[in-house]
């Protein structure tokens, strides 16, 4: 212990770079909205100021939505039809999403924002709503200290590239496998 002691020691004597964070929480598994919303309830005890931005869901009564919205250094945008398989409609799925991207943009060149999270952000790539090379500048050139925080399944390899931390959640087993709904509180 003594020598991994010495070797954690040093790492964090070398970390000298402050910059805002862009993070991924991407995979299969259940969880990555939730641990992105960790990371806001982390920063609003900073007293930092965030924006959340949730492209394909489209409910408004989620119980992270009523914890957060009445925190006045939040802002929240549901801006999604639904899920894509209920919608059946890619074009309104493009336009839904350009209109959420513009939300973003102004978001991502807002020096008073702290903190950026993109909710289910990784369909709008996988499923080409949004251009890859503009999704990436925005993102390259955001305020310095500004933390970014991207959720979805597939995060595609040129975001993950940029990414300064990635996190894979992964599926061992979920409830609705078993025939069990959606629970208040759990999952949404």
């Amino acid at each position: 212990m003594q020598r991994k002691k010495a070797v954690v020691d040093e790492k964090i004597a070398t970390a000298r770079t402050q910059r805002g964070l862009f993070v991924i929480h991407t995979g299969n598994g259940k969880g990555k909205s939730t641990a992105a919303f960790g990371v806001l309830a982390r920063a609003l005890g900073h007293g930092m100021k965030a924006v959340v931005v949730q492209f394909i869901k489209s409910r408004s009564d989620t119980g992270e939505e009523a914890f957060f919205r009445a925190s006045p250094n939040v802002t929240w945008h549901v801006m999604g039809d639904g899920f894509t398989w209920e919608t059946q409609n890619p074009e309104q799925d493009k336009r839904t999403a350009e209109a959420a991207w513009s939300v973003v943009k102004q978001a991502l060149s807002d020096k008073t924002i702290d903190v950026v999270i993109l909710d289910e952000f990784t369909y709008t790539l996988k499923y080409q709503w949004l251009a890859i090379d503009e999704v990436i500048s925005a993102i390259q050139h955001r305020p310095e200290m500004q933390h970014l925080v991207v959720t979805g399944r597939g995060a595609p390899p040129a975001l993950i590239e940029i990414a300064d931390t990635v996190s894979e959640i992964n599926l061992v087993k979920h409830a609705f496998q078993a025939g069990v709904q959606a629970m208040p509180g759990i999952e949404f």
